[in-house]
């Protein structure tokens, strides 16, 4: 029987790749790179007069693919302009739609709400899911809400940019910590991954490797990328070292060897919530070790 303490088994995201919805051709070396999660992306990276193109280029890449590893999404067009809608279309129509779909400039609940009955008027999106971006101040002020409105919601990513221009600030890590954190309270709530947002200097890895370790010890499950040259800073910061995992598995071993529930670790006496976390770090762990081979 399964310790009671035990955690289901885990999607291994901690990274996200972007790749532009005019080169979908780059799938498959995006692929290749090994993100958790791969992302056409025809929405930010796609000027306005070129919507239609990358539409047409993105579902037929869809179409022609073979399976790739990582979980395979589309960002889509905000749901509230033409191209959004005519994004959705083409996914109901694609014969072999992707893993999920990403979702920007979500404002309330109702619209996933509302989104989830549409695909699944389709039988062959039975699996589709949604990864929301938490990017508009409606959006962070109903964001719990956002993150249990459908059990197609995988994620709740957070959207640097266009959240600071709508609360006013500075787009930098203190400036924008309240809202990151509502972010990540908002996926804790409803069990779902919390990413945050890509880091925008290819250049700057020293950079890249702070943002991601102060995500990670934020409560962020993982972190976006624009580039494959970012995911090793990304996979180091929300990969557990071996001294953390090794102590996880002896704080574990000693409570499922408990018949009283106190669990006593080094000299130091071991409290229930952070069995829990030992527990979840294991099973993160041991679905990173699947996912990634």
């Amino acid at each position: 029987m399964a310790h009671p303490l035990r955690i289901a088994a885990l999607r291994a995201r901690s990274s996200l790749l972007f790749v532009p919805g005019l080169r979908p051709e780059l799938l498959t070396k995006a692929a290749a790179a090994a993100p958790d999660l791969v992302c056409i992306d025809l929405e930010d990276a796609v000027a306005p007069d070129r919507k239609d193109e990358a539409r047409a280029k993105t579902f037929a890449a869809l179409a022609a693919r073979t399976p790739v590893a990582p979980e395979l999404l589309i960002r889509i067009n905000g749901l509230a302009t033409p191209d959004g809608l005519e994004d959705l279309t083409a996914l109901i129509k694609s014969p072999l739609p992707p893993s999920g779909i990403m979702i920007p400039k979500t404002k309330a609940a109702a619209e996933i709400r509302i989104l989830d009955e549409i695909v699944s008027s389709a039988a062959r999106l039975d699996g589709l899911k949604f990864h929301v971006i938490i990017e508009a101040n409606d959006g962070l002020a109903d964001a719990i809400a956002i993150a249990r409105s459908s059990a197609r919601v995988a994620s709740l990513l957070f959207g640097a940019v266009d959240m600071s221009s709508d609360l006013r600030c500075t787009n930098a890590w203190e400036p924008l910590l309240y809202a990151r954190s509502r972010v990540v309270h908002a996926a804790a709530s409803a069990g779902v991954d919390a990413l945050d947002v890509p880091f925008l200097d290819l250049e700057d890895n020293d950079g890249l490797a702070r943002e991601a370790a102060s995500a990670a010890a934020l409560g962020f499950t993982g972190k976006a990328a624009i580039h494959p040259k970012q995911l090793l800073a990304i996979h180091d910061a929300f990969t557990p070292s071996a001294l953390q995992v090794e102590r996880a598995r002896r704080i574990v071993a000693a409570y499922e060897a408990s018949d009283s529930g106190l669990v006593v670790v080094g000299g130091k006496l071991i409290e229930l919530p952070v069995v829990r976390s030992m527990y979840r770090l294991l099973a993160g762990v041991d679905a990173a070790a699947q996912s990634r081979g």
